[in-house]
């Protein structure tokens, strides 16, 4: 074949070598000689291949419009060698495309509001801090994988898999918190103006700690099932709804922050504290849903749809930074960010600076137990795309092992994260876009991400620019966020038969789902018990807090429904039905047989079916 005519192949970089076709057999197989390590260290830091190889930066850095021939660029395979300057740039790539991430559920769970923990500036400057170094430590457990000495089993995908903390946990540690408030277990004070002011709750933060820590052992030990036992239980109808659920449940914060605020000043009062966003003592504060807060809002989402259709590889993996960073520099420029939080941070913090007393919170359990069962969930499928994009197998003995070892990952990194301080941990599925477009699945890049998380949160004036983000502009980045949680579900859910047993099970989900989530407090009034027996209390308020917890009493209904309702519904009886319902909606007109689609036939053939399959033909 001419060379010409023959199809452009990409660059493999991996372990192994093909041999040329000109050597003889033995030549081809004999031992090679390996490189001393002063001449592997020497190539990698004195030369140009060794820093950069020969990755084309072009594709990478300018926009696809600018590109005329599209070249396709060299793959690296999870332990290919990496060119160091290569690692560096692709690993602070996957660190800012998960930065967002990172550092959201713990801004919202800990934030202002009637379903936060309200915590003093301090303790969400550590807060923030410790989820970076903990997602860069615990990162490197999914990233390196570990052989469980004397088993068959893993600890670890061996994948570029990043983590941290998960959306799911910001509806369920928001009903916690709400049910917490109403209770009495967390403070509050009444203003002059009438108004009911949430005060600092850090005690709130060790109970979600330490019921998260009982509850990391329930996905601990359904790692060590069958993967397929484990999609037998919760197929895609279940974990599809959750997560779709889970989207839902969480958007409305987002688009309350992107008004001004999620607090109290979301009331608009009249006159007090309040009655400006976030408050009156905050700079450039205005009243709720303000047209100047949802500009700044509207810039940082118009500018991520801008860089999507417009911005480089490089740019689209990292849209969700750069929006926000656009929207950060035209606040800080109009007055809307207060400087005081970045200059009384400390230069340098680390883990347990600040500590929160470790209990178990009984009406959290069950909450929680789902949030592990969505951690489950999410983490199957983002294993399985990593696996996919990183050119490893997707099914077979060493998938399953990896998913194992992942999901044991996941459990242990969520008991270690309440030890260090974090709410559960989950596999991110960001990083895997970063990998398709860069075409990096290498891990030392995933350990040079790991190395930038780590300076992100060891040094306390980095993860305290995030805590003087006015709340319009997290709200425009949030609302894309969540939205993109919402379309997960979604796409899950696309892959169903839609058969009547599936329609039946999603409808009777996302009746109650998005009916609780669009009226919380429906069920608020139904217990009405204020005795003294403390065990009662607390099975009335685990009770009221399932209930009140959209994605919660969705996902346990399609749980329940998945396992009682027989699967009599498959696609060939549903064809059946429909072509009973079309002959049932024909008409009988002049002689001729009128279907619903408009179709004209002969009365004889009527007759002439009806005599071969020997059924009465009803006029």
């Amino acid at each position: 074949m001419d060379s010409k005519s023959a199809p452009e192949s990409s660059t493999i970089h991996d372990a192994e070598t093909i041999p040329p076709s000109s050597q003889t057999q033995f030549e081809a197989y004999a031992p090679v000689e390996q490189p001393s390590l002063w001449k592997v260290f020497k190539s990698q830091v004195a030369t140009k291949e060794g820093w950069w190889g020969d990755f084309d930066w072009k594709v990478m850095c300018l926009p696809s419009f600018f590109i005329k021939e599209k070249r396709s660029t060299p793959f690296w395979g999870l332990n290919s060698r990496l060119p160091l300057g290569l690692a560096l740039v692709m690993g602070f790539q996957h660190s800012l495309a998960m930065v967002s991430g990172v550092v959201t559920p713990i801004l919202i769970m800990t934030g202002s509001g009637a379903t936060s923990l309200n915590l003093e500036m301090a303790d969400q400057q550590y807060l923030l801090s410790a989820a970076l170094i903990c997602s860069a430590i615990l990162s490197l457990i999914q990233i390196t994988r570990f052989k469980i000495w004397r088993t068959g089993y893993y600890l670890g995908t061996g994948l570029l898999s990043v983590v941290g903390p998960n959306f799911a946990s910001i509806p369920a540690a928001s009903a916690v918190i709400k049910n917490m408030y109403s209770s009495g277990y967390c403070p509050t004070n009444v203003l002059d103006d009438g108004t009911v002011q949430n005060l600092p709750c850090p005690q709130a933060w060790g109970a979600i700690l330490g019921t998260s820590m009982v509850c990391s052992f329930f996905e601990i030990g359904m790692s060590f099932l069958p993967p397929k036992t484990i999609r037998r239980l919760f197929p895609p109808i279940v974990s599809g709804t959750t997560i779709l659920l889970i989207g839902c449940s969480v958007i409305s914060t987002a688009l309350q922050d992107w008004a001004g605020g999620s607090g109290a000043c979301s009331a608009r009062p009249a006159a007090g504290l309040y009655s400006l966003c976030p408050s009156t003592e905050a700079p450039h504060a205005l009243p709720w849903g303000s047209p100047q807060f949802l500009g700044l809002g509207f810039l940082v989402f118009a500018t991520i749809v801008l860089i999507e259709n417009l911005g480089s590889p490089f740019m689209k993996s990292s849209q969700i930074v750069i929006g926000l960073i656009v929207g950060l520099i035209v606040a800080a420029a109009c007055g809307y960010v207060d400087h005081s939080t970045i200059d009384t941070a400390p230069p340098i913090t680390f883990l347990w600076v600040k500590t929160f007393k470790i209990t178990v919170y009984g009406p959290a359990i069950i909450p929680f137990l789902i949030v592990y069962l969505d951690n489950m969930l999410e983490s199957i499928g983002d294993i399985t795309a990593s696996c996919d994009v990183s050119g490893v197998e997707v099914e077979g003995e060493p998938f399953q092992r990896r998913i194992q070892g992942g999901l044991l990952a996941d459990g242990v990194n969520s008991f270690l994260a309440a030890c260090m301080t974090i709410s559960p941990l989950v596999t991110f599925a960001q990083n895997n876009g970063v990998v398709a477009m860069t075409r990096c699945a290498n891990r030392i890049a995933g350990y040079c991400c790991c190395f930038f998380i780590f300076i992100y949160g060891v040094f306390g004036k980095i993860s305290s620019v995030f805590l003087a983000i006015p709340s319009p502009v997290l709200g425009g980045m949030n609302a894309f966020l969540f939205a993109s949680v919402t379309v997960s579900g979604i796409r899950i859910l696309a892959y169903l038969e839609w058969t009547r047993r599936d329609r039946f099970i999603v409808t009777c989900s996302l009746a109650l789902g998005l009916g609780v989530t669009l009226v919380p407090s429906w069920f608020t009034h139904v217990f009405s018990y204020s005795g003294d027996n403390e065990a009662l209390q607390g099975f009335l308020s685990a009770i009221e807090t399932i209930v009140d917890t959209g994605y919660c009493i969705g996902s346990l209904m399609a749980i329940f429904l998945n396992l009682v309702v027989p699967a009599e519904w498959g696609p060939e009886t549903m064809k059946e039905l429909e072509a009973k319902e079309r002959q049932e909606r024909d008409e009988i007109r002049d002689g001729f047989i009128h279907n619903s689609v408009n179709e004209e036939h002969p009365l004889e053939e009527l007759t002439t079916n009806t005599a071969a399959t020997g059924r009465t033909a009803e006029p």
